[in-house]
């Protein structure tokens, strides 16, 4: 159930990275002083970086973590 709520948010995301609506104008600024444009992709940054996050914690696998040599193991 995760995964799929996971690759739903990652395509929803991927969809709104497309964000034509902003591409005509500077205004409204936000905070008085940023494009919308340049405030949007901000707020989108971070929630794709959540969402990598997310994506790490429930959806890597733990198969490629088996085989790492320990730290007494390894020598330089």
């Amino acid at each position: 159930m995760m995964k799929a709520a996971l690759l739903t948010a990652a395509v929803a995301l991927y969809m709104l990275h497309q964000d034509f609506w902003f591409w005509r104008t500077a205004y409204p600024l936000v905070f008085g002083f940023l494009p919308v444009g340049l405030f949007y992709h901000g707020v989108y940054t971070v929630t794709v970086s959540g969402l990598m996050w997310m994506l790490v914690k429930f959806s890597w696998p733990s198969h490629l973590e088996s085989n790492l040599p320990s730290e007494k193991d390894s020598r330089l």
